[in-house]
């Protein structure tokens, strides 16, 4: 059955007041639930309950709320993208292209059943003035295997791992095209980005827990484009996007540093940038007794990017606001170094550097 029938379907439940949450045995849930804004909310939904989520919010939406499969993975599962609003100004969020990096997939959900479901007047208004396209969990395999990269066993990367998959965020670079990507789901999102055409990029990702330099905890990190081939103007307007999201996590209660990343134009923050998007990266740090906020914190910073550019206020951002950004300091003790600078706590797998 196509998703339009099933959505049509899902809205007769919906109406009837049918639409209840899957049970465990329909659906496979692979971890603890927690709470957003007084709701509960899994913060690793699994593959199943992740498209029943998108429909359900399809469904309640009355169309507001596109839903759409881009494509699938190595192993054949969907890759979803989720669209909302009608104004001119065009926002990308991407998440958990790393696997094992989930959070910001259900701050996206949040997202969307906020802006796309209701009629509040703000709601209206940023629909009115922006669409905002998110792919939402672009590694589904790696997401099943809790590790970073797809699942591509004859992989022989560059970057990646051999026998196991490629890093989905080393392969975005512009010089190649999506046909000849060899990471599949990185093409897939170089296909969308292509027709939909940003103005704002942002990447959601996962890192290790590190303080700054007086010994304070950080719990998200930010970066703009740094390859030297991104126009300068839009690396300060990345720079402004960045200013923002500071503001919107630090103001939630967290605590946001620079990211120390690399100018590769594979990188997703970098390669997008270069294709003209105000490219930016997020990072929540993997705090476990955090994670309920964690969430928040990635829901607010999606808002107040949305918000800031339908009413024109992220063009008035000091770009050089972003310099004074804290720098990332040196990982909490009891912490286990990974490889390219990581860190995890002794019972936890590795997060690695972007």
């Amino acid at each position: 059955m196509s998703l339009k029938p099933r959505i049509a379907l899902l809205s007769v439940f919906v109406s009837a007041g049918l639409l209840v949450a899957p049970t465990a045995q329909a659906v496979e849930s692979t971890t603890a639930e927690t709470t957003v804004d007084g709701r509960t909310v899994a913060p690793r939904p699994s593959t199943a309950e992740l498209a029943f989520e998108l429909r359900k919010l399809a469904a309640l939406s009355h169309g507001k709320i596109r839903v759409d499969k881009i494509g699938r993975s190595n192993e054949g599962r969907p890759v979803w993208a989720a669209r909302v609003g009608h104004g001119r100004t065009r926002i990308q969020y991407v998440t958990q292209q790393h696997g094992d990096e989930p959070l910001g997939t259900p701050a996206a959900l949040e997202f969307l059943r906020k802006v796309g479901i209701g009629h509040s007047p703000w709601a209206r208004k940023l629909r009115s003035k922006v669409t905002v396209d998110i792919v939402v969990r672009a590694n589904p395999d790696g997401h099943e295997r809790d590790w970073r990269y797809n699942h591509d066993p004859n992989a022989t990367p560059e970057y990646g791992e051999k026998g196991k998959g490629y890093d989905i965020n080393r392969y975005h670079d512009p010089a190649v095209a999506p046909k000849d990507n060899p990471a599949t789901e990185a093409g897939l999102i170089q296909r969308r980005n292509a027709s939909f055409k940003p103005d704002i990029m942002v990447d959601y990702h996962m890192q290790g827990r590190y303080r700054d330099a007086s010994g304070k905890e950080i719990t998200a990190s930010t970066l703009w484009p740094t390859n030297p081939g991104v126009k300068p103007s839009d690396v300060d307007f990345a720079k402004q996007i960045a200013v923002v999201v500071q503001r919107s996590i630090d103001d939630n209660g967290g605590y946001v540093s620079q990211y120390p990343g690399g100018d590769y134009q594979g990188i997703a923050r970098n390669g997008y940038g270069l294709r003209g998007s105000g490219s930016v990266l997020i990072e929540l740090s993997l705090i476990p007794e955090r994670e309920q906020q964690q969430i928040q914190d990635a829901l607010a910073s999606m808002l107040a990017i949305a918000r800031s550019a339908a009413d024109g206020s992220v063009r008035k951002v000091d770009p050089a606001k972003a310099d004074a950004i804290p720098p990332r300091g040196p990982a909490l003790p009891g912490l286990v170094s990974g490889r390219d600078g990581s860190n995890r706590p002794y019972h936890s797998r590795a997060i690695s550097g972007r």
